[in-house]
């Protein structure tokens, strides 16, 4: 398993497995702790494993947690999704930058996210399921939801929005949310 730092977004990295394919299908490791280790991630941090699963066009996010936020592992283990990461630490070298991938059950790569960065996808194919392991144990009250189609982050999504939850529907700008959270 190789670990990349992800340049547009200080602190995240993407883990990228070496599948072993034949006949039968392919195997793959999804989670080691000692390639988490070797750039400084505590793989014991993670508490919860989640996972979503989501029809062709579905939109989620963009989310994050107030406090003290919430880091994630988020690998789509079937299917494939248009992946985006918003940086919102304030204090970080790459304050408010974006960052897209494409992750798939061909590839199996997990993406690691840090806390206080928003985080989204579209499901490319349907279905898509989408695996989380997330720092800490889930609070709704802490939920944070900016809107997808905000003019500020000018996210290109790649395919019409088919589905959302109301809540991603009715998100605020990026400028209402940090206008909430950067007192």
């Amino acid at each position: 398993m190789k670990a990349t730092e992800v340049p547009a977004i200080a602190g995240a990295y993407l883990f990228e497995p070496t599948p072993y394919a034949d006949e039968r299908g392919f195997f793959s490791r999804t989670f080691d702790a000692e390639v988490l280790r070797s750039v400084g991630l505590d793989p014991d941090a993670f508490v919860q494993d989640s996972l979503s699963r989501s029809v062709r066009g579905v939109l989620r996010g963009l989310h994050l947690r107030s406090g003290a936020g919430e880091s994630k592992l988020v690998r789509c283990s079937y299917g494939r999704i248009f992946d985006v990461v918003v940086d919102l630490r304030p204090d970080s070298p790459t304050y408010r930058a974006r960052a897209f991938f494409e992750l798939s059950d061909r590839t199996q790569a997990t993406l690691y996210i840090p806390a206080g960065c928003a985080h989204g996808f579209q499901a490319l194919t349907g279905p898509a399921d989408v695996s989380y392991r997330i720092d800490r144990p889930h609070d709704p009250a802490e939920d944070v939801t900016i809107a997808f189609d905000d003019p500020e982050l000018a996210i290109d999504w790649p395919l019409p929005v088919t589905s959302m939850s109301r809540r991603d529907r009715e998100a605020p700008s990026l400028a209402e949310v940090l206008k909430h959270t950067e007192k």
